[in-house]
């Protein structure tokens, strides 16, 4: 299959269209990452942020430019949002002195209200899990609770390691059509 074939058929929402696309792109958008976080976990977080994404809104591709510069963009986005949450949750921690040179330290521990209102949400969410297929309860249990990397979650259910991204791209995007549904 070639690249502009594969995109078509993506469109139509063609799975083995979406297996080809990420299996040709991964490493591109997975090594452009690992040079800006130097984080290996993180680099994998944003590239599946990055497939999730642009197989959201592959219908509105412009095939004038090359599909590998549009998923870096998308990936370059997704990596600069993610930069200004940080410098937004930062500024939200600064230390500020009073006039008698104390400085207030923002407590950011959670309180009796959060920790009851986290416990709800994950009770919540595993509910919401529990509706998945098994199989995608699988790979959200290793990846999310166990943490996981890929190559480990590969060897747990013996499978490619491009199944289980697809696998985790897949399970990801049906929990969200859930919790939005419900």
């Amino acid at each position: 299959m070639e690249i502009t074939q594969a995109i078509e058929r993506a469109k139509s929402n063609d799975q083995k269209a979406f297996n080809f696309l990420l299996d040709t792109f991964w490493d591109n958008v997975y090594g452009f990452q690992l040079k800006r976080v130097k984080n290996e976990n993180d680099a994998e977080d944003i590239t599946i942020q990055t497939f999730s994404k642009a197989f959201d809104k592959i219908e509105t591709y412009n095939s004038d430019y090359s599909f590998k510069t549009w998923l870096i963009t998308i990936s370059k986005n997704i990596h600069i949002d993610l930069i200004r949450k940080q410098k937004n949750s930062i500024s939200d921690t600064i230390t500020h002195s009073n006039e008698d040179g104390y400085q207030d330290i923002l407590d950011d521990s959670p309180s009796p209200e959060d920790k009851l209102i986290t416990e709800q949400n994950l009770a919540k969410l595993l509910r919401d899990i529990k509706k998945l297929k098994p199989h995608y309860q699988e790979v959200i249990n290793l990846r999310y609770f166990q943490e996981l990397s890929y190559k480990e979650i590969s060897q747990e259910i013996d499978e490619p390691i491009n199944n289980v991204k697809v696998k985790l791209l897949r399970a990801k995007k049906l929990l969200a059509e859930i919790i939005i549904n419900l």
